[in-house]
């Protein structure tokens, strides 16, 4: 007769086992959160092109109906997406009878892409105004106008990141 005084064997996983598998898991974790920065990066980028795209399409009908682009304040492009804003919506939408809306996204009430925040200013991805001049003052590198954004870093002065139409 055979005694069975060995113990069966546990099964599970050892200790070297779990910690590789943690280790494993982490990495895919960071390289995963590099990736969604990544991705929010080049969606925002890809945003502010699209507004852009829309502003100049918007500013190109507003002077085929008015003869001319809407006046520049500041010849440095900044603090202008006022007078955007007055000549393709709000002067429109608080006239009686109702004048031309050459762009409905900029309704600061019912815009879901965040551009008007504050009535008066558009702003770009990264919530700072977008820069506008008119191609007739100094400084200006289209014959039409110029429209850019200062991009992910915030800083008008480095064209590295800058978005714009020209």
């Amino acid at each position: 007769m055979k005694s069975s005084s060995h113990r069966p064997r546990l099964r599970g996983f050892t200790l070297i086992e779990v910690l590789v598998t943690m280790a494993i898991i982490a990495i895919l974790a960071a390289m995963s959160f590099t990736g969604y920065g990544y991705v929010q990066r080049k969606q925002a980028d890809q945003k502010a092109n699209i507004q852009i795209s829309l502003l100049s399409r918007a500013l190109e009908e507003y002077k085929l109906d008015n003869g001319e682009f809407p006046p520049t304040t500041n010849v440095s492009g900044s603090g202008n997406t006022n007078a955007i804003y007055l000549a393709l919506y709000a002067s429109a939408a608080t006239t009686t009878p109702m004048g031309k809306i050459y762009l409905p996204e900029l309704d600061p009430a019912t815009n879901k892409q965040g551009w008007t925040k504050t009535a008066g200013i558009i702003s770009d991805p990264w919530g700072q105004e977008y820069f506008y001049r008119r191609g007739d003052v100094a400084g200006a590198t289209n014959p039409d106008f110029d429209l850019w954004s200062s991009g992910a870093d915030k800083n008008n002065t480095t064209q590295g990141d800058n978005i714009s139409n020209f």
